[in-house]
């Protein structure tokens, strides 16, 4: 460089003298601006030295790129130090901070509590009961994209109907403040069951309806009752779902007020239980004599042996 003020020969080994040199000569400084990325990137480097084989450059470079992003924020330092004779790099440094987005969520509500179980009659015209029911309610409805349950309270629940003619049909509709159903029966061949049922619920600015005219369930047989202690949900259709709690129910053919001879529901019925611990017992017994046998033969084989 013809504008150094160091004298080459008061430094040894053709090494630059570090507090003599004055710089005057550059390559002019570029200025980089990304607007899109918010990234700056400065650049500044030395007119090259042909005498001195290991060139000095500008002691600091940095490049600082800075990306801002609505949840995270990346910084990222990459700096360059310069030593005499040797250049020295360090790994860029990345500080990540990531801040996650709240979120607010509705809370479930609580189950309801089991309905109170409501008794409820149909009488004919001689005030004689023509059909009786004992049973709690519930009722599950599709409202949006979730479900909203009720319980149909006895204190302030009417129930009226039809026997119909002939016993082949009845009817049991039970209305409150808030929900109104009806039932009706079928009587074919001396079998009765639960034919159609529709809900309609009205609370809190909903109005829903719906229902299902061909069901068939509570299956019995005429002169009989239906039973079924335990907690039964029933799809009625995609929308509709009835729950029953403590349900005693007979449609046809009341004498005196009284519910005739049970038939109860599959899952109250545990006579089914009696063949089944019978048939556990006996294929134990089989399979320990089987066992027992085995046993026996290989210890008579051991005890002889072949002339």
């Amino acid at each position: 460089m013809d504008s150094l003020a160091c004298n080459m020969s008061l430094c040894s080994k053709g090494t630059l003298c570090a507090t003599q040199l004055n710089v005057t000569s550059a390559a002019p400084a570029s200025l980089t601006t990304g607007a899109a990325k918010d990234t700056t990137t400065i650049q500044t480097s030395a007119s090259p030295n042909t005498t001195t084989a290991a060139a000095t450059t500008i002691p600091l470079t940095t490049a600082n790129a800075t990306t801002l992003t609505t949840h995270n924020t990346t910084i990222t330092t990459t700096q360059a130090h310069t030593t005499h004779g040797n250049t020295s790099s360090h790994a860029p440094t990345t500080h990540s901070t990531t801040h996650a987005s709240t979120t607010s969520t509705v809370p479930t509500p609580p189950p309801l509590p089991q309905p109170s179980t409501g008794e409820y009659r149909v009488n004919q015209t001689d005030n004689s009961t023509c059909l009786m029911a004992n049973m709690g309610l519930q009722i599950s409805y599709k409202q949006g994209e979730t479900f909203e349950s009720v319980n149909l309270e006895p204190n302030g629940t009417t129930a009226s109907g039809n026997c119909g003619k002939n016993n082949s049909e009845s009817s049991l509709t039970l209305h409150s403040p808030i929900i109104s159903i009806l039932f009706v029966f079928k009587n074919v061949s001396s079998k009765f069951w639960l034919h159609s049922f529709n809900a309609t619920v009205k609370r809190s600015g909903v109005d829903f309806s719906d229902g299902n005219l061909n069901l068939s369930l509570w299956k019995a047989s005429f002169g009989s009752s239906y039973m079924c202690r335990k907690e039964q949900s029933y799809n009625i259709t995609d929308t509709l779902v009835l729950h029953t709690f403590d349900l005693r129910i007979q449609p046809f053919a009341v004498v005196n007020d009284r519910f005739s001879t049970a038939y109860e529901c599959a899952v109250d019925d545990t006579s089914i239980l009696i063949p089944i611990i019978v048939g556990a017992s006996l294929a134990g017994l089989i399979l320990i004599v089987v066992i027992a046998y085995a046993i026996g033969r290989r210890k008579t084989y051991v005890g002889y042996q072949t002339l």
